[in-house]
């Protein structure tokens, strides 16, 4: 094996870096990670601060081939489908594929001091409050802040940026010529909430499914802990009539619970405490390009940050790790040639699953009750059952078939979506909808 590459220095040591420092160790390179904040394992005050992840096929095949994936799974919750509470706390229930597909629902903390660990386990060395704060991209260094004050500044074969959407090694890319860089944020924030467990330790709603309360402009999500609670996410518009700025005080927020979410509310057992205590989130999409500046490589969110409402953030990110293996592979150690082909390979990839993350939130916050839609979903399922290698629903393609590019997945979706629009507009179609030629509708994506 080439390891003529000899120290990589990895910017960031959440999930991406993490991950990477075992794939690169594992090739035989000498890997260190610097993080600006304190080891996650030791630090609680860290909690509050995020969204519970979906862990799916492409993140799943990424913890294979490291041998972490059956280690992972016992961290994780199935979920089979999307269980909708409407206003009256009626439930309906929308599985997210055939039978035995499932997503799991995993705690980024949770996960990501396991793959730490794991790291250390392979001769990766870390080092905890050490904010980078300069990237020289012609010399392959970069200077380092520790807790105390002090600066130091080091030279590596390879530099990689795995510091997330507020990158700094990103940063120093942004003041270089024809650097491509756009940010853009929703006027939805998130702030995280809990349902704890019953009081014999189980799951007081259902275990295997991700709860959405759609109401429109807005959503609350729940997912599953395997220690029997629920981590809840509310998506709330910053500032309006109905946001976080107009919930000023306990009886406002007890109040808005009462009248948009009432079966949660009686399960949120610290509501108002942790909703004044949790900060409040924003959401970003970042797009940049180029990805490689001479030694110097981003990956994951500070390369292609996006909004949470596909589960795919870590995913895609845990999928750039696989694909950089793969290319380190095929071009035999080679960094330029494979760093080359992988920021070319992924760009399109990543540009895709930004745009579907977008339009899965107004899917997840307007459209998952509404009978028009959940009818398109039935149609699409027959279909699906009748021709299940030519025609697979667009979120199977995303979140099961890890051999399928988001790309692919994209175009395919889009040509599907202009289908299922002319089969929509048919007469009586709520009425007759079996009775449709569904042998020539899916000769349509042909």
């Amino acid at each position: 094996m080439n390891t003529q590459t000899k120290h990589i220095a990895i910017i960031g040591a959440g999930l991406v870096g993490s991950l990477l420092s075992i794939y690169l160790s594992r090739r035989g390179y000498r890997v260190s990670v610097f993080e600006r904040r304190d080891d996650l394992r030791k630090d609680v005050r860290q909690q509050g601060r995020s969204i519970n992840l979906a862990l799916s096929a492409r993140g799943i095949r990424a913890l294979e081939e490291v041998g972490l994936a059956a280690e992972v799974r016992k961290l994780a919750v199935p979920m089979h489908g999307r269980m909708m509470h409407d206003r009256k706390g009626t439930l309906t229930f929308q599985p997210y594929g055939r039978q035995g597909q499932y997503i799991n629902s995993i705690s980024r903390a949770g996960l990501n001091g396991m793959l730490i660990s794991k790291a250390e386990e392979n001769n990766v060395r870390f080092f905890f409050n050490r904010r980078c704060t300069a990237v020289d991209l012609a010399g392959t260094s970069a200077s380092f802040q520790s807790a105390s004050g002090d600066l130091q500044t080091q030279t590596f074969d390879v530099v990689v940026g795995a510091d997330g959407a507020f990158s700094a090694v990103r940063s120093a890319m942004q003041v270089t010529d024809r650097f491509d860089y756009s940010q853009e944020y929703l006027q939805h924030g998130y702030k995280e909430l809990h349902i704890p467990a019953g009081k014999s330790g189980d799951h007081v709603m259902e275990k295997n499914a991700l709860h959405i309360w759609p109401r429109e402009s807005y959503m609350m999500i729940a997912l599953p802990n395997t220690d029997g609670s629920f981590t809840c996410t509310l998506f709330f518009p910053f500032e309006g009539d109905l946001s976080f700025a107009s919930l000023t005080d306990d009886d406002r927020i007890i109040s808005f619970f009462k009248e948009v979410f009432p079966d949660a509310l009686p399960l949120l057992a610290a509501l108002t405490e942790e909703f004044n205590r949790n900060p409040t989130g924003s959401l970003v999409t970042v797009r940049c390009f180029p990805w490689v500046r001479n030694q110097t490589l981003l990956i994951g969110d500070a390369a292609h940050a996006i909004v949470p409402f596909y589960g795919q953030g870590m995913n895609a990110g845990f999928e750039d790790c696989r694909m950089l293996n793969v290319l380190l592979d095929q071009y035999a150690g080679n960094w330029p040639q494979a760093l080359g082909t992988f920021q070319q390979m992924r760009k399109r990839d990543c540009d895709a699953i930004s745009h579907l993350a977008y339009d899965n939130f107004v899917e997840m916050r307007d459209l998952v009750a509404d009978p028009g839609f959940l009818l398109r979903k039935k149609i699409e399922a027959k279909i699906h059952e009748l021709y299940p290698e030519k025609w697979i629903p667009l979120y199977s393609m995303v979140t099961f078939h890890d051999d399928i590019s988001y790309w692919q997945a994209y175009t395919t979706g889009k040509k599907q979506e202009k289908i299922m629009d002319a089969v929509m507009s048919q007469p009586q179609i709520s009425s007759r909808w079996q009775q449709l030629d569904f042998d020539k509708i899916v000769k349509e994506l042909d």
